[in-house]
């Protein structure tokens, strides 16, 4: 069988070395050692790279993919098929919830605009018979909200919830929110979870420095801000993948803390929270306040 070091499979596969190492730390990929204590993998870790990209690309939690690997390890196509379509259905159902919401932010951004500009131009100041601050759009709209795979907070001070949209009750137009959790149901059941979670991580060595090295890099440059319970960092907005990756994963290893995602056009706003034992790896992990 063929051997490969770390190098060699990151540019056979694609995938980078530290994404390599944070695999092995969940679980996902396996790796011998040479007496100096380099990591050697066979050719059978291509293929399996190539099957966990496959279902992060269809949104399975990292969870759901270690058990998902374990039935693809045993050969049987049909298993496999058998396991995983009711994950697909789950997650497409999920998607056609936030499609409708999304649908329906945008109408009422829509009517808001029509309502704007059949309004007549003014030459005093505003004030409520403008009604700038509450045009007609019929319901409330919808703020659009995001369910990431993996386990996260419900809704708490701060999110935005279905009915609380960007043109409603006399107030302005809201940016999008991000929530992470895994749908509404579940969000409900597990609200404030980080709350009363253990202050424990289950990473250790080189995963938990592998992990801490990637959050750094991820959030390097960001513009920091105390909040309730934790700080908030500014970031562009085209690292929200990346984010929304890194805050998963880190929910499987600890899930104390609490994440929060705010699309503000080209800004990426990201809480984080934690209870006040956690306070010290908050700050370990994310940086002091500005």
């Amino acid at each position: 069988m063929t051997s490969m070091r770390i190098s060699q499979l990151a540019e056979r596969s694609g995938v980078p070395a530290t994404t390599l190492r944070f695999y092995e730390s969940a679980g996902l990929l396996s790796a011998d050692r040479t007496p100096a204590g380099y990591r050697m993998y066979g050719e059978d870790a291509v293929d399996r790279l190539a099957f966990i990209g496959a279902a992060k690309h269809l949104g399975l939690a990292l969870e759901e993919i270690g058990e998902l690997v374990g039935v693809w390890e045993a050969g049987a196509c049909r298993d496999v098929k058998a396991d995983l379509r009711p994950r697909i259905s789950a997650r497409l159902a999920e998607a056609e919830v936030r499609a409708a919401e999304l649908a329906a932010f945008t109408g009422s951004l829509r009517g808001a605009l029509a309502h704007l500009d059949a309004l007549p131009d003014r030459a005093g100041r505003c004030d409520p018979e403008c009604g700038f601050l509450a045009p007609e759009v019929g319901a409330d709209s919808v703020s659009a909200r995001a369910a990431v795979s993996g386990p996260g907070p419900g809704p708490g001070p701060g999110s935005s919830t279905p009915g609380s949209g960007a043109v409603s009750g006399g107030r302005r137009a809201q940016p999008v929110d991000v929530v992470l959790s895994p749908g509404r149901r579940a969000a409900r059941e597990e609200a404030e979870r980080w709350r009363t979670a253990p202050v424990a991580c289950s990473l250790s060595g080189d995963g938990l420095r592998e992990r801490t090295a990637r959050w750094r890099e991820a959030v390097a440059g960001a513009t920091r801000a105390a909040v309730p319970g934790g700080l908030r960092l500014t970031l562009p907005v085209d690292r929200v993948a990346r984010i929304a990756e890194l805050a998963a994963a880190e929910q499987e290893c600890c899930p104390f803390f609490d994440f929060r995602l705010h699309l503000d056009g080209p800004h990426l706003h990201l809480e984080v929270r934690a209870p006040a034992d956690g306070g010290a790896l908050l700050t370990g992990l994310f940086g002091f306040t500005d």
